[in-house]
């Protein structure tokens, strides 16, 4: 793009114009100013489709970054594991996580932070199996459908450990989440671990009686938290930027409520999925509001809490050798730009 000449340069063409008096060069300069100083930053955030990202879809649906003079775009991707790396290489400025990436991504010695908490998955997250699997320890022997190194291998080592089995105890499958309907469907995969918009897919098949849920986030409050992630170099750079994504996402979630209808159309459209299905899938997943923030950073034997989650997912991390060493919860997040919007 061609660099345009300031006021206060001489253009070859029209070197005469330095001798403008000095009163109209400053009336020239002041009416540029306005239209520099309004150049919206432009930030990319990585995203998968995830219904608690709801508030984010309808912020850029509707340029609610605009008025914190914002250009937003949200890159989709279809594995969430992909996105520390796109984080730490710059490809996007931040992105959305589950908290339980980001522990181990500080316990391998980067430096990325959660700066909010988005939602926490109440049942939007899955383990779904046939007829013939009735509880986890059903589970014992059998073909497990799930992405690794994601919420699902999370969730699925969550609901074996606490039902005293292992992953030595099962048959591992990897697939993304969005290739398990599929696999389920054809008779192949008798379980499968997902999360909206596929657990639906699932579930509705068969007239809604072929599979079941045989454990979900529901069962663990708060264990599969989402949060949006900057590395700390970005944060120290661009606090006000971060600060008005963090006010669009809150002006998205304030417009869910005040306008379900127009709001579940918006998301659906981003998701590829019905409003009506929006509005069943929104059941699974709750949104924090602001007033509830600043507690996900306070000590707190609630799951809500990322000390009391932390703590059990880096020791499920470890144990599995995801991770060789715990890190310290503070090192995985900056609450700063939390506090500050109180």
């Amino acid at each position: 793009m061609k660099k345009a000449c300031p006021p206060t340069c001489v253009s070859p063409s029209s070197r005469r114009n330095h001798f403008l008096k000095p009163a109209l060069g400053l009336a020239l300069s002041l009416a540029l100013a306005p239209a520099i100083a309004q150049t919206p930053a432009q930030l990319k955030i990585a995203t998968v489709v995830w219904i608690g990202y709801g508030p984010f879809y309808v912020a850029e649906a509707l340029d609610l970054y605009k008025k914190y003079n914002l250009k937003v775009s949200l890159q989709v991707f279809n594995d969430p594991a992909l996105i520390p790396a796109a984080i730490s290489s710059g490809a996007v400025d931040g992105g959305m996580l589950t908290y339980d990436q980001v522990v181990g991504q500080v316990a391998a010695g980067r430096n990325m932070k959660v700066v909010m908490p988005i939602d926490y998955s109440n049942g939007g997250d899955a383990i779904v199996a046939d007829a013939s699997i009735s509880k986890v320890t059903d589970f014992k022997g059998k073909k497990v459908g799930y992405n690794p190194l994601s919420p699902s291998d999370f969730l699925l080592s969550y609901a074996l450990k606490i039902n005293g089995l292992g992953e030595k105890d099962i048959s591992p499958v990897s697939m993304t989440p969005e290739a398990v309907p599929a696999a389920m469907a054809s008779g192949q995969l008798p379980i499968g671990v997902t999360y909206e918009p596929s657990l639906s897919q699932i579930l509705s098949q068969g007239g809604g009686k072929k599979f079941k849920v045989v454990f979900s986030s529901k069962d663990a409050p708060g264990l599969i938290a989402d949060v949006l992630v900057f590395d700390d170099k970005v944060i120290k750079a661009k606090p006000a930027e971060i600060t008005g994504i963090m006010k669009a996402y809150l002006d998205g979630l304030a417009y869910m409520k005040a306008k379900p209808d127009e709001a579940n159309k918006i998301i659906g459209k981003f998701m590829g999925v019905s409003a009506v299905e929006v509005k069943e899938q929104l059941s699974g997943v709750y949104n924090i509001p602001k007033a509830e923030m600043p507690k996900a950073f306070l000590p707190a034997k609630e799951t809500t809490s990322y000390y009391a989650s932390g703590e059990i997912i880096a020791q499920l991390l470890k144990a599995k050798g995801q991770i060789t060493t715990i890190p310290a919860t503070e090192a995985t997040f900056d609450a700063s730009l939390v506090k500050a919007l109180k």
